[in-house]
C-alpha cells in the first residue's frame, strides 16, 4: 500500500486539498489554501515541502 500525506499550509499549516505520495516531485507548484484563501508556490520531494525563494 503507498503512504500518501496531505500537503499542509505553509502559512496556516492545516490541511489543503492536495495528497503528495513518497515519489510525488513537484517545482513550483501553486499550493492553494482554502481555510486562510491564500496562495504559495511550492517545491516538493520526498515527503518534504519547501517554499519557492521566488515567491518570498
Amino acid at each position: 500500500m503507498e503512504t500518501t500525506k496531505w500537503i499542509l499550509c505553509p502559512i496556516c499549516g492545516r490541511k489543503t486539498h492536495n495528497k503528495i505520495r513518497e515519489d510525488t516531485e513537484m517545482k513550483k507548484f501553486p499550493l492553494y489554501c482554502p481555510k486562510c484563501k491564500q496562495e504559495t508556490l511550492v517545491d516538493v520531494e520526498r515527503f518534504i515541502v519547501s517554499v519557492c525563494k521566488e515567491n518570498i
